[in-house]
């Protein structure tokens, strides 16, 4: 008798093996909308995460990068301002898809990344090579979230830090609109403006079903993190956790 190892995908139960090519399905279909949803979406909040996190990064010149599941180039054309012509930052994904928009967007910004595909689950890194990794909105769609944050310490120098810019779990006095936004308002916006209700119906899903602030935390001490702190964003809605490599 064989038997299967299954996980979530939103709220369903999918074979492991199945996740990551019904994600792979769900960012095909929206890498060309993905930014203009991300803006309606937020009201234009992410932007203000996404600038917490790199204030919180504090790159110096000279900085080595790992932006994991970069997908439009957001961070890491942030982080390559910050860290010259003397650091590097390598953006990937492990979605094509996304990751030829974002190069595309990189070009268009006047600024060449190195751009790879890649698993973060596996990542193709030597032991101690970044003195930064982050990964913003990717890692609750991950199957193995600590196989992920395991290798991400492994490429991490001693003192470097992970970043993880994630949805996360919002304030009480806030589920219950939060939910009807969630449900009812993200799905139809996706129709309309991507025309893809499915995809946005699944982001909700995968946030309720992904690890809360304290259950995050306790995961990165668990994959190598020495200290692990986060900080909360819009009543909870998203949280940035920053890991400390021993």
């Amino acid at each position: 008798m064989i038997c299967m190892s299954t996980t979530h995908f939103g709220f369903q139960s999918v074979d492991e093996q199945e996740k990551a090519q019904k994600v792979r399905g769900v960012f095909d279909s929206v890498a060309n909308k993905y930014d203009v949803m991300n803006d309606l979406m937020s009201g234009g909040l992410h932007r203000a995460w996404k600038a917490y996190t790199v204030m919180v990064a504090n790159l110096r010149e000279g900085s080595q990068v790992l932006d994991i599941a970069g997908g439009t180039g957001d961070l890491a054309l942030a982080f390559a301002k910050k860290v010259g012509t003397s650091g590097r930052v390598v953006h990937t994904d492990i979605n094509e898809a996304m990751l030829r928009v974002g190069r595309d967007r990189l070009i268009n910004a006047g600024v060449v990344l190195p751009t790879l595909v890649c698993d973060a689950e596996k990542l193709p890194f030597p032991d101690a090579h970044f003195d930064v990794v982050s990964v913003a909105f990717g890692l609750r769609n991950m199957t193995h979230k600590d196989r992920a944050l395991a290798e991400m310490c492994r490429v991490l120098k001693p003192g470097g830090r992970l970043l993880v810019l994630e949805f996360s779990k919002v304030a009480k006095p806030l589920e219950k609109a939060y939910d009807w936004y969630s449900f009812k308002v993200l799905p139809r916006l996706g129709k309309l403006v991507a025309g893809d209700d499915a995809s946005y119906r699944y982001l909700a899903e995968s946030i309720r079903m992904h690890p809360g602030q304290e259950e995050l935390k306790g995961l990165m001490q668990q994959s190598g993190f020495g200290h692990v702190d986060y900080h909360n964003m819009t009543g909870g809605i998203v949280a940035l956790h920053v890991g400390i490599k021993c």
